[in-house]
C-alpha cells in the first residue's frame, strides 16, 4: 500500500459517499493507493480474507480513469417497514409521488435545515408482499433511487416525507439497505456500474497503482 508523505505517513485510502450510519450497504466503494502494480483479483482476495465476517470485498479493478466519486451520482435503496400494511405503503407512496415537493427539516450541525426530499427521487415504489410472511406480521418493502444533490437527501428523510405527506409512520424503525450506486442512466432510469468505464479501459491505457474496490457491507453502522 502507498503512504502519504511528511512526518506522519497515512495509507493512501480514500473512500466515496458513504452510507450513512445505521444503514446496510451492498455497494460501498473506496480506491487504495499501491506502491507498486498487483493483480485486482489477488488483491481483492486478500483484501477480503482480512475483513471480519459479513464484510466482504467483492470487486477490485484497476483505476484506469479518474473521478470515481463523480460517477456516483444515484442510489438504489431498499426499505423494510415492519408493522406497515402494503396497501397502506402504497398510497404514501402515490401521494408522495404526486406531490409537486416534500418539504422535511432535519438537525445539521449548523441548526435545523428545511429541505425538498421529492426533487431527489427519481423513483420509488412499493414492492408486492412477501408470500411466505405471516398473515398477522405486516410488512411493506419501499423501493426507491436517490439522486446525490446537495443537501444529501438519504432515506430516513424519504421516511419523513412520507410521514409528513400521507401520514405513514412505521411504528419500528425501518431496515435500510443500500443496493446500488453508480452513475444515473437517464434513458434508462437505471442507476449503472461506477466500475464499467475502468473495465473498458483496460486495453486502452498502461496499468496504474490505484485499485479500486466494491465493498457488501452487512446492516449496521457505516464503517
Amino acid at each position: 500500500m502507498a503512504y502519504s508523505a511528511g512526518f506522519t505517513p497515512h495509507p493512501r485510502v480514500s473512500y466515496a459517499n458513504a452510507a450513512p450510519t445505521g444503514t446496510g450497504s451492498e455497494a460501498e466503494y473506496l480506491e487504495i493507493a499501491l506502491a507498486a502494480s498487483r493483480d485486482p483479483e489477488k488483491l481483492r482476495a486478500l483484501l477480503d480474507e482480512s475483513m471480519p465476517t459479513g464484510l466482504d470485498i467483492i470487486d477490485a479493478v484497476e483505476a484506469r480513469t479518474s473521478g470515481l466519486a463523480d460517477r456516483l451520482t444515484a442510489s438504489v435503496w431498499e426499505l423494510r417497514l415492519e408493522g406497515v400494511e402494503p396497501a397502506d405503503a402504497e398510497r404514501a407512496v402515490a401521494t408522495f409521488l404526486a406531490a409537486e415537493a416534500v418539504e422535511v427539516q432535519r438537525r445539521t450541525k449548523n441548526g435545523v435545515r428545511t429541505f425538498d426530499t421529492r426533487g431527489a427521487v427519481v423513483s420509488l415504489e412499493a414492492l408486492p408482499a412477501q408470500a411466505d410472511r405471516p398473515l398477522d406480521n405486516a410488512c411493506a418493502i419501499l423501493r426507491l433511487v436517490v439522486r446525490h444533490l446537495t443537501p444529501a437527501v438519504r432515506p430516513d428523510d424519504v421516511l419523513s416525507g412520507l410521514h409528513a405527506v400521507a401520514d405513514l409512520a412505521p411504528p419500528v424503525p425501518a431496515a435500510v439497505t443500500r443496493l446500488a450506486q453508480g452513475l444515473f442512466d437517464e434513458e434508462s432510469g437505471t442507476v449503472t456500474d461506477p466500475l464499467a468505464p475502468d473495465r473498458e479501459a483496460v486495453t486502452a491505457a498502461p496499468p496504474t497503482a490505484a485499485v479500486t474496490t466494491d465493498a457488501k457491507a452487512p446492516e449496521g453502522p457505516a464503517a
